[in-house]
């Protein structure tokens, strides 16, 4: 079932009497399900392109389409709405309150949702558990590893139970043991729970633990292809 489609989308900026193009003309779909990433170098636009993507920023040319429906027709509520309930966000720098648990970052996403507060508890509790940090349930975030942290911020991310699920660099701020216990974390969200997930990435071996890579380049689409080499998400290391 198609979740997303982006049909000749291009995105500018003015700045100065100087007008920037970020994005031109990229078109492609994204299945319920999916894992895909989206790679490039640093200015190739592949973060405006999650930030549209995400419902984050608006594009300047072609059609979004999310669900089925024209994302450039939804209201300023709807909008809200689809962030609160049908997307997660993981960012490189984690974005935790330091003052406050695990279980209370989790939980935040939920103050701003209709859902019952009785609910609230359960619901990140059930997120952290899918992270594997039930062990981490009361520590605040100076307590934690950089990949405990990143893998707060996946809980968060998922305690809405959204649609699909969207990675800026996630493990950017990390070393390489954290960092591939992070992807095998998001890896596992996909494969074992089915969450869509779009990751933007630079680096070679965190894009390999997608299904599908597209290749950005200068504002344009440079391939699209399915992995081959598609990493195995481990079962271990998560009490580390």
């Amino acid at each position: 079932m198609e979740l997303i489609r982006a049909e000749n989308i291009v995105k500018t900026y003015k700045g100065d009497g100087v007008e920037t193009t970020a994005l031109n003309g990229i078109s492609f779909s994204i299945n319920k399900g999916e894992f895909v990433a989206i790679m490039g170098p640093s200015g190739s636009g592949k973060s405006t392109l999650l930030h549209i993507l995400g419902f984050l920023d608006k594009l300047s040319g072609g059609i979004y389409t999310f669900e089925g429906k024209d994302a450039t027709k939804f209201t300023d509520l709807e909008l809200a709405e689809i962030r609160n309930k049908k997307v997660g966000f993981i960012f490189q720098s984690f974005n935790l309150l330091s003052k406050t648990s695990v279980l209370e970052n989790v939980k935040l996403p939920l103050l701003y949702s209709d859902i019952k507060d009785t609910f609230w508890n359960k619901m990140a509790m059930r997120a952290i558990e899918q992270v594997g940090l039930s062990h981490r349930l009361s520590h605040m975030p100076n307590q934690l590893s950089g990949g405990e942290k990143q893998r707060v911020a996946i809980a968060r991310a998922l305690v809405n139970e959204p649609q699909i699920i969207f990675a800026d660099e996630p493990t950017g701020n990390l070393d390489s043991k954290s960092g591939k216990i992070v992807m095998e974390t998001i890896q596992r969200l996909n494969e074992e729970f089915g969450h869509t997930i779009i990751l933007i990435t630079h680096e070679t071996y965190t894009a390999e633990h997608a299904k599908r890579i597209i290749r950005i380049h200068d504002g344009q689409i440079e391939s699209d292809e399915q992995v081959i080499n598609h990493h195995e998400a481990s079962t271990d290391g998560f009490k580390k």
